[in-house]
């Protein structure tokens, strides 16, 4: 793992969970996109994407970065009144190598329904105690940027499980429980559509929402240019706190105050909580916003 990503994996803001997640979820897709460029996409990255998503102190229990050494299932309060019980550890094991070799391997099959197949298999063999979905989830995102489908990540299809959320887990369920695979394809290709065409509405309401702030920023004087370059890191980072602002503009922690201040009183960024002075936390909410709505 390099320093700069390290760094910016390690930097983290005390926010509320389902903030911290999708926190953890952006630092998760920053760090494995500059991964892919250095390594294979593999189990190793696999497990360093898990251990960014799961690194709040409240996750330990879950160990960020190791597949599971003991046995999970998924619904029901026990095992024994589990909806699905993944692999026992052994056999886990087994087919993660499998699945390894399933990553590496050259197919007939087109991109798209190898990456299909690829996140239904994850799903089925349940590696980690917790963050399956979501590693599953980003997974999709970093095998078609690592084979050039996608140049950036742009395909944001957890929107659209999300949306299906109950036909989702019963196609999965049907995958690894009674072979079912081509509905599973057909629903996944589905997705790729409609999400391609929201990626489109996305790009158009982010350029939107940028040319407005833009003209918001101009309102700073002799702070605009500094503050279009810390606009320009909110796209990378949307939640930040007073440590983060002095990193970005190089100032004291006085001056990156004043100009926290100054996106908080045009309604660019919004303060997160009720902490006051250098504890606080600022959220970009419109550009938030623009990736959970429904």
């Amino acid at each position: 793992m390099s320093d700069s990503i390290r760094a910016d994996a390690e930097i983290k803001i005390d926010l509320p969970k389902d903030v911290t997640q999708i926190q953890n979820y952006i630092d998760a897709m920053n760090f494995g996109l500059k991964r892919v460029e250095e390594l294979p996409l593999s189990l190793r990255l696999i497990r360093e994407i898990h251990h960014v998503l799961l690194s709040n102190p409240e996750d330990k229990l879950n160990t960020p970065g190791e597949f599971r050494k003991s046995q999970n299932w998924i619904g029901g309060t026990t095992i024994n009144s589990a909806k699905y019980i993944p692999p026992t550890v052994m056999e886990m094991n087994r087919n993660l190598d499998d699945f390894e070799k399933f990553l590496y391997s050259q197919d007939g099959f087109t991109p798209l329904i190898k990456t299909a197949l690829l996140h239904a298999q994850f799903e089925t063999i349940h590696p980690f105690l917790d963050g399956n979905g979501r590693t599953g989830r980003l997974l999709i995102t970093f095998y078609l940027n690592k084979l050039g489908v996608l140049e950036k990540p742009v395909l944001y299809l957890s929107a659209f499980f999300r949306k299906h959320r109950n036909l989702y887990f019963d196609l999965i369920d049907n995958y690894h429980s009674k072979g079912e695979i081509i509905p599973w394809i057909e629903f996944f290709l589905e997705g790729i559509v409609e999400v391609s065409k929201d990626a489109i509405r996305t790009s158009k309401e982010i350029n939107e929402l940028k040319m407005k702030d833009e003209l918001k920023i101009h309102q700073f004087g002799k702070a605009s240019e500094m503050g279009l370059k810390v606009l320009r890191h909110l796209y990378k980072l949307p939640i930040i706190d007073i440590n983060r602002m002095t990193i970005w503009t190089g100032y004291t922690r006085q001056g990156a105050n004043r100009l926290l201040n100054k996106f908080v009183e045009l309604g660019i960024l919004n303060q997160n909580g009720e902490k006051r002075d250098y504890a606080r936390q600022f959220v970009y909410s419109d550009y938030l916003r623009i990736f959970t709505e429904e």
